[in-house]
């Protein structure tokens, strides 16, 4: 198995060019989970290729989409997911520059991609640590999105990266050991 989070990144990018595209299953199992837990105003993202696609979800709930801004702190925005209409620096859509901003205070939950996560909700992102940044400021649900087979035993954590608390697969949603 990989031992640093550069070849767990090139381990979890192989294996995701070879599942199918589950996100409809996806979609249909978060809907449930988010209405039994209360959530109306969901943070999430615009997928990357390879990334489940969570936007069906705008159907049900108040979505809001991040922007990664680099300057002075690199940090993520929130705004109206319907703002998401450039594309970004990584190839996914994001809310332009001056779109309305959406305080963190009001969000219920946020959907977390990733290339792989860990039975414990260590999360192996694309390096940027903009997540990172923003969940020790949040306190409602996090969920990390990926499909069963890019979870593993345990991923390399840093001090910094914080746990998610539920997964969410194509078989269904799962608490986390965090």
């Amino acid at each position: 198995m990989p031992s640093n989070k550069a070849e767990w990144r090139t381990w979890a990018r192989e294996v995701r060019r070879a599942l199918p595209d589950h996100s409809a299953a996806f979609t249909a199992h978060l809907s449930i989970f988010l209405r039994e837990m209360g959530a109306r105003q969901v943070l999430a993202y615009r997928a990357l290729p390879g990334e489940i696609d969570v936007s069906a979800l705008a159907h049900g709930f108040e979505l809001l989409a991040p922007r990664a801004r680099f300057r002075p702190t690199p940090r993520l925005t929130l705004h109206p997911w319907d703002t998401a209409t450039e594309m970004s620096r990584f190839g996914a859509l994001q809310p332009p520059a001056d779109a309305p901003e959406i305080l963190l205070s009001g969000v219920d939950a946020i959907l977390l991609p990733g290339l792989a996560f860990d039975v414990q909700g260590v999360r192996l992102g694309y390096g940027g640590g903009f997540y990172d940044r923003l969940l020790p400021g949040f306190g409602g649900l996090t969920v990390g999105v990926i499909q069963r087979a890019l979870i593993v035993p345990r991923l390399p954590a840093d001090a910094h990266d914080c746990p998610v608390a539920w997964l969410a697969t194509e078989d269904g949603l799962e608490r986390t050991r965090c």
